[in-house]
């Protein structure tokens, strides 16, 4: 009773109303929240801390910059949530605040969209050596069907594909990467595709910032070979996996493509099959499947592993 109470106590002001619907629609930093609403940044951080504090928003560090959206905390999410589709978009105020926003996000994608630009060259080049993303995807799909998935974690998300891919189908997923370029672009992609459910975090692969067993579905898409330790980021998406869990990893068999290494900052040349088994083993995860998809003249492989924990209970990989 009281956590709904101090909840509608803090969304019963206009700004901070205001503040809720704009964070229902994207996730914003404090600046862009000033520039929308046309107030000074001590005054908009005070209202913030207010709709923290009483649950209805979380607040995320990614570098430098602080970012607001929805709470991802069940009872105060659906309070969030409901208040925000209470608010009439054609309320003359809301309705100028959203056209604001509009322009913050434009911006936001122009700038990802140079940064990708910039890039997207290499990227087809590297794509053009292997078979069609569409055939990995659907194997990918393939390999993790079947698992009942709340929570999805996509690590190294880049462009946010993965998230697109998953989003419609989980309760909650996030993609995690170092950079914040790609995340601009990552956030940009899921908001365009009206995934309120996913959302991006800048974090290191080795030191990711979830709780233990709280995931149910993991990807490392096209991740490992820029890893110095593979081994490492396996472990680490070992301890978040759940019992029930599985953790795909996509990426290339060995290759001699030195231009990857030297062009692409590609830091190992691919990985044999049995390499990334030998990584999970020490993880604590057994093997589920292995799907190789030949390309010329990189082939795309696709491991899927359980916690060894549950095979050893059942007597069979988990499926």
């Amino acid at each position: 009773m009281e956590n709904l109470l101090q909840g509608l106590r803090a969304a019963g002001e206009e700004t901070r109303l205001r503040l809720l619907v704009l964070c229902g629609h994207s996730e914003l930093t404090v600046s862009e929240l000033t520039q929308i609403l046309g107030q000074s940044q001590p005054r908009v951080s005070r209202h913030l801390k207010l709709l923290c504090d009483a649950g209805l928003l979380d607040r995320y560090q990614e570098g430098s910059w602080v970012y607001y959206r929805l709470s991802s905390k069940h009872n105060a999410s659906l309070l969030a949530r409901t208040l925000v589709d209470l608010v009439p978009e054609t309320d003359p105020v809301v309705s100028r605040d959203l056209e604001r926003l509009e322009a913050v996000k434009t911006a936001r994608v122009m700038a990802a969209e140079q940064y990708f630009r910039e890039n997207a060259a290499h990227w087809r080049q590297v794509r053009s050596l292997h078979v069609p993303e569409e055939a990995v995807e659907a194997a990918l799909l393939e390999a993790t069907n079947g698992y009942m998935i709340t929570d999805f974690l996509d690590i190294g998300t880049g462009t946010g594909r993965m998230l697109e891919l998953f989003g419609p189908d989980v309760k909650h997923a996030i993609g995690v990467d170092t950079s914040r370029e790609m995340l601009s672009f990552a956030r940009s992609a899921i908001e365009d595709a009206g995934l309120r459910n996913c959302q991006v975090r800048l974090a290191d692969m080795y030191n990711l910032p979830l709780a233990a067993h709280s995931q149910d579905a993991i990807v490392i898409h096209q991740v490992l070979h820029y890893a110095e330790d593979p081994a490492a980021a396996i472990r680490e998406a070992a301890r978040l996996l759940r019992e029930n869990g599985i953790l795909a990893i996509v990426d290339f068999a060995p290759h001699d493509l030195d231009n990857l290494r030297s062009e692409h900052a590609h830091r190992h040349m691919g990985f044999l099959e049995a390499e990334i088994w030998e990584y999970c083993d020490r993880a604590g995860l057994a093997p589920k499947d292995f799907t190789a998809l030949a390309g010329d003249p990189l082939t795309v492989n696709i491991w899927t592993a359980v916690p060894a924990s549950k095979v050893q209970s059942t007597g069979v990989a988990a499926s």
